[in-house]
């Protein structure tokens, strides 16, 4: 999409997934969600070497691999299996500023073993979706040489699988949780301290997702804020951070680079794909952009941050 890169193969391993969505514009059934369904769609505007692996009922729509296959990505590693797909439910606030799940069907996934062909275990970069600890080690251990491993969690994992998510944080370069999360898997309020703590079990970077509060990167080499754009319109945040994540890994695949201002521009360029994807339902956010409307709000963002110098 953007010409000539560096174009790594990145890995994603994650879910595929259907969402049923209650909230301020009534209910959205079926909408194809699924950490993976996000990160690689966004991924793959940037490089034309994304792969999912992933797991999906029988009954899957072929209609929705297809779509991710044209967007350049290699679905030869979604496996389809006999049962149903993972289903979630939830209902967002009034303001879209929470939300509750109302029902989890895990499906298939329940019984994920993330299967890698030959063709996945030479990738430069993966991203580990949010499975369970000991899944995403066993895919660290099967890749050969990743110049970059990225991975996110959540609460159920820092509480019922401490020991083996911190094991992984040994095998990552970068750990993507929201503020919560953070502050359960640090024991510490102050989100300086926190990410700091997490620094301390293994990775060299940890980005804090805040919501529309924007992102927090805390590097070894320094930190960097990411504010959220101002839009008018949002309609679903539910892949707001997998498409962050996709933005993030896919430029750094673009790139071939992963030093702190890479890292920092990659924050940019993830805040954009996540801009885009919360302004529709599911993943169509995501369909359909070109280079234009990216740099376009590449664009918007540095002038958002961007101010002349302070006489004091």
């Amino acid at each position: 999409m953007f010409g000539p890169s560096a174009n790594q193969k990145l890995l994603v391993v994650g879910s595929v997934a259907f969402d049923d969505i209650d909230g301020p514009f009534g209910w959205h059934r079926d909408q194809l969600g699924g950490s993976a369904s996000f990160i690689a769609r966004s991924a793959a505007y940037f490089t034309g070497q994304a792969s999912v692996v992933a797991v999906v009922g029988e009954a899957f729509p072929q209609a929705h691999l297809d779509s991710l296959a044209a967007a350049g990505v290699d679905v030869s590693g979604i496996e389809k299996k006999a049962g149903d797909t993972f289903h979630w439910v939830g209902r967002y606030s009034s303001d879209l500023a929470s939300r509750e799940t109302l029902d989890t069907r895990l499906g298939v996934f329940a019984d994920f073993a993330p299967k890698l062909h030959p063709q996945h275990i030479d990738a430069q970069l993966v991203f580990l979706g949010n499975i369970h600890p000991a899944l995403q080690l066993e895919v660290v251990r099967q890749v050969k040489q990743p110049r970059f491993v990225a991975a996110d969690s959540m609460n159920f994992w820092i509480s019922g699988q401490r020991e083996q998510l911190v094991a992984l944080l040994g095998k990552v370069h970068a750990l993507l949780i929201n503020d919560e999360e953070a502050r359960q898997l640090a024991g510490e309020h102050n989100l300086r301290k926190a990410a700091s703590a997490i620094l301390g079990m293994g990775p060299s970077s940890v980005i804090i997702k805040r919501g529309d509060a924007g992102a927090l990167l805390f590097h070894r080499d320094g930190t960097f804020a990411m504010p959220a754009l101002v839009l008018d319109d949002v309609k679903d945040p539910t892949g707001a951070g997998d498409s962050f994540a996709g933005g993030f890994m896919g430029y750094l695949a673009y790139t071939g680079k992963d030093d702190l201002a890479t890292m920092r521009r990659a924050m940019v360029v993830g805040s954009v794909m996540a801009s885009f994807a919360v302004q529709q339902f599911s993943v169509a956010g995501l369909v359909g952009l070109n280079a234009e409307a990216v740099r376009s709000r590449v664009h918007q963002f540095s002038e958002l941050m961007r101010f002349d110098g302070v006489e004091l």
